[in-house]
């Protein structure tokens, strides 16, 4: 961990992380802005649409082809700054991870209390019975996957036109609030309304880690340019 960073760490007594797809993109998880994301691949149509409830409710068997084959990264392991973060939730220091990532690599590396804002890979539903599937139910069928009642299983992933889950949302809301230091990671913070969340803390310990310069950097305390899993990790 960046000498600095570890100081700040070590002195705060309620941290929370608030990250996006760059945490996953250093486990091999593309991600969707960046020059080689999914938005700059071409497809018969944009991923943006391919990701929409509209679609979803109108090409069902196009949504899952795509999502099978370009949403589905399950051999993906946790990196150096999901253990860190586990960790500090250990130690009593990290009290949530607020993410953006749909990959539950938070909750393999260690870390319990996790607001997924934009839902999991790993849980499925039935569209008609409500009953809850793993991620084998998308993977292990073809076409569009059915549960034993007929209903459509779909992923619990929230879709562009989707709203947020609204207990997820409070939650994260309170626990930003309550934190004495905020550390935004691998987020171009470009996807609302999550990360309009940031705006909830009111601390002096706002910490922005990313390759690439964010709409938070000026109001950043301490502003790290770099890998996410080199400076956030061990």
């Amino acid at each position: 961990m960046d000498a600095k960073l570890r100081e700040l760490v070590e002195s705060s007594g309620n941290i929370v992380f608030f990250g996006g797809a760059g945490v996953s993109t250093e486990s091999g998880i593309p991600d969707f802005r960046s020059v080689d994301g999914l938005y700059h691949q071409k497809y018969d149509y944009p991923p943006e649409t391919i990701l929409s409830h509209t679609f979803f409710e109108r090409h069902t068997q196009a949504f899952f082809d795509f999502y099978r084959d370009r949403m589905l990264y399950l051999d993906a392991a946790p990196n150096a700054a999901h253990r860190m973060l586990a960790k500090l939730e250990a130690q009593g220091k990290c009290r949530a991870v607020v993410t953006q990532n749909i990959d539950g690599l938070h909750q393999r590396a260690g870390s319990k209390n996790v607001f997924e804002l934009h839902g999991s890979v790993l849980r499925n539903h039935c569209m008609r019975c409500g009953r809850a599937y793993g991620v084998k139910a998308v993977t292990e069928s073809t076409g569009v996957p059915r549960c034993s009642c007929g209903g459509v299983i779909k992923p619990d992933v929230i879709l562009y036109e989707e709203g947020l889950d609204s207990d997820v949302l409070e939650g994260a809301v309170r626990a930003i609030a309550a934190c004495d230091m905020l550390i935004i990671g691998g987020t171009s913070l470009a996807v609302y309304p999550a990360a309009g969340l940031i705006d909830y803390y009111r601390g002096d310990r706002l910490v922005v880690i990313n390759r690439t310069p964010t709409p938070a950097d000026r109001r950043a305390d301490h502003l790290f340019h770099g890998s996410i899993g080199e400076i956030l990790g061990e």
